[in-house]
């Protein structure tokens, strides 16, 4: 099981299968992006392409077996992550794969790293339109917080102990994953009081789900100038909007967006036959 070690002593977690051009996987899950969500998904990356790619799965800071990083977030450190895990891996150019959340990384990727990425696949983008607000996505915070200043801490450390993941028991918290596995960071979440781990989980939704753009990491006049072709699998709920996927591919130059329903029962073999072709035609 591959890690890799970062400046700030995060610990990163990534798992290769199959051979072939390399695939970075981002997953689903928000503050759970992690190699085991793809297994929640109508088309799991791992077991439809690791037969002909070297598919990357990484679990991202504070998710899966990332658990130790530091109590905040930000993009910026997320796609040193992705990069570090790329040099760790032997890897100069690689597709990319994001599902959710993993879109909004992806993109910030790219930004960051353009010639490390030679085509991406975004599945369900999340992002602002209409239809949603800011507090769509960090709602999911208010159960630890409220939890935080109605009984304190140490009954929010006890939550993340009965249910580490996240998107699970929204009460545990982000950190539920390090206050499990951690006991010198449970005890220092269990004596913080109210106010301080407010701020703490604050800072850290604002950092995972900032305002300022509707695609959260990277704003409309970068997307015109995006380098990567992208084939996108738009959502059509809440957290992931039709119309973001589609503003996507309006925007990005070299983007195509497949329909909202590639997924159904029906459609789902010729959309996996559809993102293997898009990964082989800029595979050569």
């Amino acid at each position: 099981m591959p890690e890799v070690t970062r400046p700030d002593g995060a610990v990163i977690h990534y798992e290769v299968f199959g051979r072939g051009r390399p695939l970075l996987l981002i997953a689903p899950g928000g503050v759970n992006s992690e190699i085991g969500f793809w297994e929640r998904s109508r088309i799991n990356p791992i077991k439809e392409f690791a037969g002909e790619f070297m598919v990357i799965g990484m679990d991202q800071r504070h998710a899966g077996k990332s658990w130790n990083a530091p109590p905040t977030f930000s993009y910026d450190l997320t796609a040193a992550d992705q990069v570090a895990v790329l040099d760790h891996a032997g890897v100069q150019r690689a597709h990319v794969w994001g599902g959710c959340i993993g879109v909004a990384h992806v993109l910030k990727l790219v930004h960051h790293a353009p010639g490390r990425i030679s085509a991406a696949v975004g599945q369900d983008p999340v992002g602002l339109d209409q239809t949603n607000s800011i507090a769509t996505f960090t709602a999911m915070f208010q159960p630890t917080l409220e939890m935080a200043r109605r009984e304190g801490t140490a009954a929010v450390v006890q939550s993340a102990l009965g249910g580490p993941m996240f998107m699970a028991n929204n009460a545990g918290g982000p950190f539920a994953r390090r206050i499990v596995a951690d006991t010198a960071f449970r005890a220092r979440i269990g004596a913080m009081n109210a106010d301080e781990y407010i701020a703490l989980v604050q800072a850290f939704s604002s950092g995972i789900w900032p305002e300022g753009s509707p695609f959260f990491t990277v704003d409309r006049e970068w997307l015109a100038t995006c380098p990567a072709p992208l084939l996108i699998l738009p959502g059509n709920d809440a957290f992931h909007p039709t119309s973001i996927a589609r503003e996507i591919c309006r925007t990005v130059p070299r983007a195509r967006c497949l329909d909202v329903d590639c997924r159904s029962d029906e459609k789902r073999p010729a959309t996996i036959q559809s993102i293997r072709a898009f990964l082989q035609e800029h595979s050569r």
